[in-house]
């Protein structure tokens, strides 16, 4: 039997180095009146978005793939500006900046709007690792320079082409690929690599395409309040004005889980306590959700998460 590498992947120093940034991390958010609050890994239910698997645990619901359902219900009683420090889990997600477990930052400001997020974003970024104040540009801007098409009249077919030209299509894509599809694939093989290389980035202003729990902009409802944040070509951060109206919400649900049905997947229910505390009365709101592992490897210089991890996915 073949013994296992049991040794970490992060060296003792680097593990210095982790534990000062999330030091540095809570100092921001206390220095900011955030108040750092702990919720369950291992939920009854989990966000119904075809963008996030949920590892399922048998008799007892799902792994976390972000603290946010369970966040937003500690803001409809009233919890004020809340942070959560802590490990999530994303199915399938393994990789160079991918780690099926990784940790998260994610925080929201009641009354706060997406704009303030933005600018708190940017500040923590500069704050804990040294990097310049992020750049602001609009999804539109960013992808017709360098996907060459205008992102938010575009048709399914117009997006595909576009993907072809650029050698990104799958060979095989599924037939009811829909713009959310061609919008992501497009996004982040052809522009993300192109984006953050003279500084961290934030894009505002996303297609409404695939957003569930995300306000539309009240004057173009093609548009979510929604931003990005990325780092040499690494999407670091994402924020929104967040949705509180439950019947929205539920209607967005259900179209997301139809769709994942019909391309046979089996998602995960409803979560019937997020909707109820969205009725009971979730505040006007803007949070963020920011990737640790990764801000903390791009600030090192590091060419992988695995060397910012203790043990990476293959050493768990």
């Amino acid at each position: 039997m073949t013994e296992p590498d049991w040794q970490p992947t992060a060296t003792p120093a680097m593990l210095e180095r982790r534990g000062a940034f999330m030091a540095a991390i809570r100092g921001f958010m206390t220095a900011r009146g955030v108040l750092e609050v702990d919720t369950p890994v291992l939920s009854r239910a989990a966000p119904s978005e075809r963008g996030l698997a949920s590892f399922a645990v048998d008799d007892a619901g799902y792994l976390a793939p972000s603290p946010e359902h369970a966040l937003k219900r500690l803001l409809a009683v009233g919890a004020g500006p809340i942070y959560q420090l802590g490990h999530v889990f994303r199915s399938g997600e393994a990789g160079r900046w991918h780690n099926p477990e990784f940790c998260m930052l994610e925080w929201y400001r009641p009354q706060a709007d997406v704009a303030t997020l933005i600018e708190e974003t940017s500040e923590l970024i500069a704050r804990v690792a040294g990097a310049p104040r992020a750049q602001r540009r609009r999804y539109r801007d960013v992808f017709t320079q360098h996907a060459g098409i205008d992102p938010i009249g575009a048709t399914p077919t117009a997006l595909a082409a576009c993907a072809q030209s650029h050698g990104v299509a799958p060979h095989e894509p599924p037939a009811d690929a829909s713009r959310a599809f061609w919008l992501d694939l497009i996004m982040s093989l052809v522009v993300q690599p192109q984006l953050g290389h003279e500084g961290p980035v934030c894009i505002r202003e996303f297609p409404a395409d695939g957003a569930v729990l995300v306000e539309t902009d009240p004057v173009d409802s093609r548009l979510a309040q929604r931003f990005e944040c990325y780092w040499r070509g690494v999407e670091l951060a994402n924020g929104a004005q967040e949705l509180v109206d439950a019947d929205v919400a539920r209607e967005r649900m259900q179209g997301e889980i139809q769709a994942q049905q019909n391309a046979g997947q089996r998602p995960p229910p409803i979560d019937e306590a997020l909707l109820a505390a969205m009725s009971a009365g979730l505040p006007r709101c803007a949070g963020v959700a920011l990737g640790v592992d990764r801000l903390l490897a791009l600030m090192l210089h590091c060419d992988s998460l695995s060397q910012v991890l203790a043990f990476d996915w293959a050493r768990r």
